[in-house]
């Protein structure tokens, strides 16, 4: 009896832990927002072993189509209400992967109906949204993981791991940049929302929040204030009504006093050096160029070599997913928790308002305790 009643209490520990039914075996899972990173995220979901597919939301019918195809396999029903898979007592799991001024809204009503959620980047354009999602998963016993997809990275990890040992000694400065060739399409599908910021938070917030992760990551920490300018040189009044800026230049300080200084740009010119994204970490005993594909150290002893940090081996591209569905089931290390995914979004956000008031902005006018 003994025996017995331990092998009960600890399949009913596990099944409370995982959230969903005692007797499922793969958990119930909608996405809300299947375009072309609700794509990416629905085909990972399909590859875990221990989730099911059960529902899909987008207002577009030609992407719940496609994506109701691509599921088949698990037959999900449809809606372009996402409130009806709120609603939905049998899901246990949700990804939104909507645009970004919806994502606090959503991640707060799935945690509140007793839902755990996989919300990507980032969790909100403005602070009021981030707090407001802070405080629900805070005041939430599921998982709420940020699609802060490089925290799973294993060449990220490693090379993060030997800084913090001091391969380079002690953090001294970041030198960071987020070029590319181009605007994002002006007639794309994602021209209805990208180029307001009230609905994108612009480059900064949308795109360059994964950058400016990564030096969070770096620095165990966010920044205390940012200064910046930044303004549309190019793509003026291209497409019409834009109110994202194209380019911009940002100094951030965090604690004892190390400054980043980050630059973002989307009218590089295709053959120029120094089109891409870097990220070189200045310590007192080197440097590291952390987005080399494997980090290479560069030893500020004269005569010292390049070393590199980490070799390079294929990766689980869903990895993240991985990770939340681990979350859930057994309690593994959840990558990108609440702290990390509003520590990310407050740092795109603290520079947007630096160089939109063209003044120093500190972290707590911000108004959110991390």
């Amino acid at each position: 009896m003994n025996v017995q009643r331990r092998s009960f209490l600890l399949a009913s520990a596990a099944a409370a832990r995982a959230g969903f039914g005692q007797s499922a075996e793969k958990i119930p899972t909608a996405l809300i927002g299947i375009g072309g990173r609700g794509t990416n995220l629905l085909n990972g979901v399909l590859e875990q072993p221990n989730a099911k597919v059960a529902a899909l939301c987008d207002l577009k019918p030609d992407r719940l189509d496609k994506a109701a195809t691509t599921a088949n396999r698990d037959n999900p029903n449809t809606y372009t209400d996402w409130r009806r898979i709120i609603d939905r007592k049998d899901i246990d799991a949700v990804f939104i992967g909507t645009p970004p001024h919806l994502h606090s809204e959503m991640a707060i009503a799935a945690l509140k109906s007793g839902k755990h959620v996989y919300c990507e980047k980032p969790l909100g354009v403005t602070a009021a949204q981030v707090k407001a999602l802070v405080e629900a998963a805070r005041g939430s016993n599921k998982v709420l993981t940020a699609g802060q997809q490089l925290r799973s990275q294993r060449l990220l990890k490693e090379a993060v791991r030997q800084i913090h040992e001091g391969i380079i000694g002690d953090v001294i400065m970041i030198q960071a940049q987020r070029h590319g060739t181009t605007d994002v399409p002006h007639d794309g599908t994602s021209a209805d929302w990208y180029f307001d910021v009230n609905k994108s938070g612009g480059y900064l917030v949308e795109m360059s929040v994964h950058n400016l992760d990564l030096c969070n990551w770096v620095l165990g920490g966010h920044p205390l204030r940012a200064t910046g300018l930044g303004g549309i040189a190019f793509y003026k009044d291209q497409p019409a009504g834009r109110t994202i800026y194209d380019h911009g230049s940002l100094t951030y300080e965090y604690a004892k006093g190390v400054k980043m200084s980050y630059n973002q740009a989307v009218f590089h010119p295709r053959g120029l050096p120094g089109n891409g994204q870097y990220i070189y970490v200045y310590g007192t005993k080197g440097a590291v160029d952390l987005m080399a594909g494997p980090a290479v150290m560069y030893p500020l002893a004269q005569g010292g070599m390049p070393v590199p940090m980490v070799e390079r081996a294929p990766d689980n591209q869903h990895a993240h997913i991985v990770a939340f569905y681990a979350a859930i089931t057994s309690g593994g290390k959840n990558p990108a928790d609440i702290t990390v995914g509003a520590a990310a979004a407050l740092t795109a956000i603290l520079g947007n308002e630096a160089m939109f008031k063209e003044k120093v902005v500190r972290w707590e006018d911000l108004g959110v305790k991390l």
